[in-house]
């Protein structure tokens, strides 16, 4: 059976999955994470999940992080309006788990 380009492109367009809604703050996660720990590279990453409050939305992250003399992990928090999109507070506090 021959394939041609376009059955190719067909089922590789099948197979994209969505762009889940937290993608955009899990980046901002990401790079804040990097502005506060420079010296150290991100080696995982995890969306723990969203909280919605009755004035704001708090999307939640655990990353995993590589230092030079240990590995960490930083769970970030980013508050947000969510009608405006605006953050109000982002927030990191480093676990050894």
């Amino acid at each position: 059976m021959n394939i041609g380009p376009l059955q190719f492109s067909h089922e590789a367009a099948a197979q994209q999955k969505p762009i889940p809604p937290y993608a955009k703050w899990g980046t901002m996660a990401m790079e804040k994470t990097k502005e506060r720990y420079p010296n150290a590279k991100i080696i995982d990453y995890l969306h723990v999940g969203r909280v919605t409050g009755p004035t704001s939305t708090t999307e939640k992250f655990k990353l995993w992080l590589k230092g030079q003399q240990k590995e960490f992990g930083v769970f970030v928090d980013i508050e947000f309006n969510p009608a405006t999109n605006q953050v109000i507070k982002i927030s990191f506090r480093e676990t050894t788990r």
